[in-house]
């Protein structure tokens, strides 16, 4: 049986991924994580298949108790093909996309790394016995467009536009240690496209001209993307649909 870790189960993106995944193949057990399992949708929590289990990606000592969770659950010599790292924050309460250099807060950026970025490497480094079985694997970062380097023409947005590079540089250094360490493997960070969810809610109006992607269709774009993945694909980052999107 296939067995896959996605951290942010309760999100849009992540609850669709892990629905669509269990859906579509009956060898595949999904391992969810989210700050409140309560909140992760209800098929997932009463599927045989699925496991929800409590972490929190501003809490520093959240990875180490998922990966005694994970113990009880999965042996480390049976292993995991793939981690979703589809967990995010672009704004909440008394936080919102700084528009100008005046905006900046300083709470605002720590919560944005932490979750964007932190989250992910402490996940990977907890989830590292588990990489380290002889078959393909995949390390998925969700990540977004706004965070290519290359690609920023517009500005603003700086919490959010500098976590999701640092991300992206994360992934660019797993992809070359996890090789080394847990081959064979593909680490990538993707962008989603726009989709309808709570991240995108506030803007919906300016969206409004865009290809906006329901959750479902967005899980579906992303898990055709990674059913193509091989190990020559390691340090990429690809947008939703395949092409490759400049750091």
């Amino acid at each position: 049986m296939k067995q896959v870790v996605i951290a942010g189960v309760s999100g849009a993106i992540g609850g669709a991924l892990a629905t669509r995944l269990i859906d579509r193949d009956a060898q595949t057990r999904v391992i969810g994580l989210c700050r409140d399992p309560e909140k992760a949708p209800e098929a997932l929590r009463a599927h045989g298949r699925s496991t929800v289990l409590p972490w929190d990606a501003e809490d520093s000592a959240s990875p180490a108790a998922v990966a005694e969770a994970l113990e009880s659950l999965l042996a480390s010599e049976e292993g995991i093909d793939g981690f979703i790292y589809a967990a995010g924050l672009l704004h909440g309460p008394g936080m919102f996309p700084e528009k100008r250099l005046e905006d900046l807060d300083s709470q605002s950026m720590a919560r944005a790394f932490a979750v964007n970025v932190t989250g992910f490497g402490l996940l990977a480094q907890a989830l590292l016995p588990w990489l380290r079985r002889r078959e393909f694997k995949r390390v998925t970062a969700i990540s977004a467009k706004v965070g290519s380097i290359t690609d920023n023409g517009f500005g603003g947005w700086y919490a959010y536009r500098s976590s999701k590079a640092a991300l992206n540089m994360l992934v660019r250094n797993l992809s070359i240690e996890l090789p080394r360490r847990c081959k064979p493997i593909a680490c990538v960070s993707l962008h989603p496209g726009t989709t309808e969810s709570a991240l995108s809610e506030p803007f919906s109006q300016s969206l409004a001209k865009l290809k906006v992607h329901t959750p479902s269709e967005t899980a579906a774009n992303l898990l055709d993307v990674l059913d193509g993945l091989g190990e020559e694909d390691n340090g990429r980052f690809l947008s939703w649909d395949g092409s490759e999107l400049p750091w």
